[in-house]
């Protein structure tokens, strides 16, 4: 009865036709983000009333859209959850085109501001193409960096190093210059140094790739007269909470006038205007103001458990390519989620990025929860086999040795029939 659960599939990776066998998925991933998902939504939901006063709209019109958004997130991760993730890799030259496409049309119909240039907007919908870019960039990185590991080209100056090097340089230039989004900037290079740290990169260019992407971030703060506002109001926020600081003030003051058990989610004042922001970029502090301390200690436990688990999938992901996605993802949320409200807290500068899963609005929404359904997907092709390669030795450490060591019991008691074994990529 149990066999007649497993399906058997194929799929190509690399050229190498690769056997596996499908197993339960990580159902607890999909219920944390869910969870996530639904706390954002009670939390503009609350926020509805004062953010429509202010944009003078109806009071249903910002938890409408934020529940079309969360629909179409849902739709997002259906779709990225049951298709193999070695179909997105087939599409890697479109997904490259589209976004090239998505970062130049940001230039010419672009809007975000004085500062920034970040959003497509045509008609009613709204776009922000460094999400796109985030994406691609995953899918595109895992697959080369897992063909130069195989080939072991790694460490080499123009197969590897060379192009990354181009790609980063690029990306900064059109993302942190052109757009004036320094902080999506931060997210981009955390994602491809952890990818090059977990793929097996030399201690030695890694070294002199984090000295790279640290001068260029203070080449970036020194030449942007409104970054370096950022970084003095960081270092002293109250110094000046009637104008550069108003932000920070205000954030403190929402996180502080929560206390333990929060003012109650029908009771935020900084939602009628008093902090910038409030359901995007600083919605992590009007969520401390209603829920309080025990709230944001429970929302940042379940960011935990979420980054957890895709530790856990990393673990046993089946080969190179799939375990260097999910290290992609993890990258991208936990840096986003760890920015967002540090900046809220004041241990960190602002920098402008939404709180993944609880922010409002659609494009990050749905890139996010694409991102996540990609890892659940991942999930379904785990195996407790040990690879004996730079990738997992890097990644795993010590407790490879612990692994081996106990993998006789984990087939005996865990979920054998769901268990499998795949060919090194």
């Amino acid at each position: 009865m149990k066999n007649k659960r497993i399906r058997r599939t194929r799929s190509t990776v690399f050229g190498q036709d690769v056997g596996s066998r499908r197993h339960r998925p990580d159902y607890a991933l999909g219920i944390i983000s869910l969870i996530l998902l639904s706390v954002g939504l009670v939390v503009v939901y609350a926020m509805s009333p004062g953010l429509s006063t202010l944009a003078q709209v109806e009071d249903t019109h910002f938890i409408y859209r934020q529940m079309l958004a969360i629909g179409l997130a849902l739709v997002a991760f259906i779709i990225f959850a049951r298709l193999p993730f070695t179909f997105w890799r087939t599409l890697t030259r479109p997904l490259i085109v589209v976004t090239l496409v998505a970062l130049l049309a940001t230039q010419f119909i672009g809007s975000g501001g004085a500062n920034a240039s970040r959003w497509v907007q045509i008609g009613g919908l709204s776009f922000q193409s460094v999400e796109l870019l985030k994406f691609t960039l995953i899918i595109w990185l895992s697959g080369f960096l897992a063909m130069r590991q195989r080939n072991q080209e790694l460490n080499d100056i123009q197969k590897t190093l060379k192009p990354i090097a181009i790609v980063l340089l690029v990306t900064g230039f059109v993302v942190a210059v052109l757009q004036s989004d320094l902080g999506s900037m931060g997210v981009v290079a955390a994602i491809i140094v952890a990818m090059l740290f977990v793929a097996g990169l030399s201690f030695r260019w890694m070294a002199v790739g984090l000295a790279s992407v640290l001068i260029g971030g203070l080449v970036l703060i020194a030449s942007s007269p409104y970054r370096q506002e950022r970084v003095a109001t960081f270092l002293n926020p109250q110094s000046d909470c009637l104008e550069e600081g108003y932000q920070a003030c205000q954030a403190l003051i929402a996180v502080g006038s929560g206390g333990l058990f929060g003012k109650g989610i029908d009771r935020s004042a900084q939602a009628y205007g008093y902090l910038p922001e409030a359901a995007n970029d600083s919605i992590f502090a009007v969520l401390a103001e209603m829920f309080g301390f025990l709230g944001v200690v429970a929302v940042v436990g379940l960011f935990i458990a979420l980054f957890t688990r895709m530790v856990r999938i990393i673990e046993r992901a089946p080969n190179n390519e799939s375990r260097l996605i999910v290290v992609g993802v993890l990258a991208w949320l936990s840096t986003q989620a760890f920015i967002n409200i540090m900046a809220m807290v004041g241990l960190f500068p602002l920098k402008g990025i939404t709180l993944p899963f609880i922010s409002y609005g659609g494009t990050s929404l749905i890139f996010v929860t694409a991102a996540v359904g990609l890892v659940f997907n991942i999930s379904r092709y785990t195996t407790y086999s040990v690879h004996d390669d730079m990738l997992s030795k890097r990644f795993l450490g010590k407790r490879k040795e612990r692994r081996r060591e106990d993998s006789t019991q984990r087939r005996r008691y865990g979920r054998t029939h769901y268990s499998h074994s795949l060919h090194r990529s």
